[in-house]
């Protein structure tokens, strides 16, 4: 994930406090160990920093088709696994193909309304460099661990319109995984109304998490107020006005394609903090508790753009 400086730019639309329960103030519970084995487990060492196309990265994945299959969800066509191919090129004009891996699966919904969200986070992440792992436990196991929590929600109470996850790949090498899925998306799902993206949702010192998206469509806000009200975390708006310049997170994740194509996202991220892109990242630098606090306010924001869609997407 791309951000940048931080700016004192936003409001706090609301808070709540966090109580020792797992129940949300919506109906439903997520597993709270899980979530933090998840973390725990694809910012391993073992995992070697998730970069696209390593051996590490073949490894998480094996991990969390595992976690996929526990669910028992459908697949989007014919498997979970959806390979691409993109092209990088260095400063010396050096080019070197490669084959990304999206992993994707869905739970139907009740409603009928012939809309389809998807839930999105990254699941790649640096690699290796000069002997050092680049783990990423924030960057961005916690969004995936997000995704998940979200998917055990609606697997336990169905939502009403159809979700799509994506767990996307190279995002570090330029958003390629959600590049490849906005390209093909009218063969995946040619429904797909919105995006919610969580990329880096571990981390505050301040008990904030930041939502951006509203400054784009102005019918987000009264969802937004809805959600920080039964939110146990801050919950902030902002970084999605293009005049800020690089503090606009806009195209600064997996949400940023979906936007070129003008399909509406609320992405859910923390500001940049002394560990961001540094092998510091590391589960045992987590703070535990706000990182429940977070997934619990995703799980939370994920119901409530489901109830709310018909008025967002008219």
């Amino acid at each position: 994930m791309r951000k940048f400086q931080k700016a004192i730019l936003t409001a706090i639309v609301g808070a709540a406090t966090l109580t020792n329960s797992a129940v949300f103030a919506e109906p439903g519970t997520f597993d709270r160990d899980a979530a933090v084995a998840t973390i725990k487990t694809l910012s391993a060492n073992d995992m070697g920093g998730r970069r696209t196309g390593s051996a590490g990265s073949a490894k998480a994945q094996a991990y969390l088709l595992e976690l996929i299959a526990t669910l028992n969800v459908e697949m989007v066509g014919p498997t979970h696994e959806h390979k691409f191919k993109f092209t990088t090129e260095s400063q010396d004009g050096v080019k070197v193909d490669h084959i990304g891996t999206n992993l994707l699966f869905r739970i139907e919904g009740t409603g009928n309304t012939g809309k389809t969200i998807v839930v999105s986070a990254h699941y790649d992440h640096l690699g290796a460099r000069d002997g050092e792992i680049y783990n990423g436990v924030d960057d961005n196991a916690s969004g995936v661990a997000g995704v998940m929590a979200v998917a055990e929600h609606f697997k336990e109470n169905p939502p009403m319109n159809d979700v799509i996850f994506a767990l996307f790949d190279a995002e570090e090498m330029g958003l390629q995984g959600a590049r490849a899925f906005v390209r093909n998306i009218k063969r995946i799902d040619p429904n797909i109304a919105f995006n919610i993206n969580f990329d880096m949702i571990s981390r505050s010192d301040k008990n904030e998490l930041y939502v951006a998206g509203a400054f784009h469509r102005a019918g987000l806000v009264p969802v937004i107020d809805t959600i920080a009200k039964k939110a146990p975390v801050k919950l902030l708006k902002g970084h999605d006005d293009p005049a800020l310049g690089a503090n606009d997170w806009t195209f600064s994740s997996d949400h940023g394609p979906f936007h070129r194509a003008g399909i509406p996202f609320l992405y859910f991220g923390v500001e940049d903090h002394p560990y961001y892109h540094k092998p510091s990242d590391d589960f045992d630098t987590v703070p535990v508790k706000f990182f429940l606090r977070s997934i619990e306010t995703v799980v939370i924001a994920a119901n409530e753009v489901d109830r709310s869609l018909e008025s967002i997407v008219k």
